[in-house]
């Protein structure tokens, strides 16, 4: 006869632990949910499944690229899975009986099967202070429009855009040196980090989500390459934010000398009215001074087409740029105004 098993008061500290484990699926495709991404994997539930978008053809050469998710679960052996719809994985999701979803700009909207699956839904990191700005592009709307604070929201996922209830906020300044790079980080660390403390007690936070006032909201569209030629005759600070607010994606762009510039980086100038919108005044330390509709912009760095960005003045000296020239857009970008 077979003598009984022994087991170890940590044996059975440890089986009672990792059944209790917050079983999670996390589903994200940018850098942006890296952080949130990595957050799951510091705490102590169970990550038993990660979603990103297919592999597609990105940049200039049309590669086929891999989404920073999928670099970062490779790199930790997390399980990945890339269905064209996660609708297409609803039996395989089943079997994992998921206590929560964990979504992070994954780039679908989730049906009802999937939202309904977890056991306490799915929660979503949004990168504004809803009910302001729901939608793709809530970061750079925030700048463009010159929002002085953003932050990120812990929401309950439903079947509307961004509409579902609040878990939880938290705020941040928005800079006038902010790109949608630099806010974008620190966003993400705050979310990162705001998702970590809710999985410390997740039933608690979820019972105390509050509604959003519809009467507040406002969407962040998705931004187009055709809004990101510049207009000289805006103002000033309105061209200088819209250049912060595209960076690094789709980047400002403008055209001199019938090339395509594109411009990463700009600062406010002067009040000076001393020519055409769009008209190179003067080259100084600060940048390329050119003219708008009420002042002057300095632009402080640049790019070619197919070149790699440099500073005004190294652009200056390899371009020919001299007072007098003009910026301008497309003929067919004045067509549809």
């Amino acid at each position: 006869m077979r003598a009984p098993l022994q087991y170890s008061p940590a044996h059975i500290q440890r089986t009672v632990s990792e059944r209790l484990a917050l079983r999670v699926v996390f589903a994200g495709t940018p850098s942006f949910a890296v952080p949130a991404l990595q957050a799951l994997m510091r705490s102590s539930v169970e990550l038993v499944a990660v979603y990103t978008q297919p592999d597609r053809p990105a940049g200039r050469g049309r590669r086929i690229s891999k989404s920073p998710v999928k670099l970062a679960a490779r790199a930790s052996g997390l399980p990945l899975r890339q269905p064209l719809r996660l609708d297409d994985d609803l039996d395989f999701l089943r079997s994992l009986a998921p206590d929560l979803f964990a979504v992070v700009a994954y780039g679908q909207i989730l049906s009802a099967e999937i939202l309904n699956l977890p056991r306490l839904g799915c929660i979503n990191i949004h990168a504004s202070l809803l009910p302001r700005w729901r939608g793709a592009a809530p970061i750079q709307r925030a700048i463009e429009a010159g929002d002085r604070i953003s932050g990120i929201t812990l929401m309950r996922m439903d079947q509307g855009l961004d509409t579902g209830d609040v878990l939880r906020q938290i705020e941040t300044p928005i800079s006038d040196i902010d790109s949608a790079a630099t806010l974008g980080t620190r966003l993400a660390d705050l979310g990162a980090d705001a998702l970590a403390q809710l999985l410390v007690a997740p039933e608690a936070h979820i019972g105390q989500a509050i509604p959003q006032n519809p009467l507040q909201a406002s969407y962040a569209a998705k931004l187009t390459k055709e809004e990101s030629w510049l207009d000289w005759t805006q103002t000033a600070v309105t061209l200088e934010r819209q250049i912060r607010a595209y960076f690094p994606i789709p980047l400002a762009r403008s055209i001199l000398l019938d090339q395509l510039v594109i411009v990463h980086s700009a600062t406010l100038g002067s009040n000076t009215l001393s020519a055409a919108p769009g008209t190179i005044i003067g080259l100084s330390q600060e940048g390329i001074q050119v003219q708008t509709i009420d002042g002057t912009i300095n632009l402080s760095t640049l790019q070619l087409a197919g070149r790699k960005p440099v500073s005004a003045k190294s652009f200056v000296n390899g371009f020919s740029v001299r007072p007098g020239q003009r910026f301008s857009a497309p003929k067919a970008f004045y067509a549809k105004r």
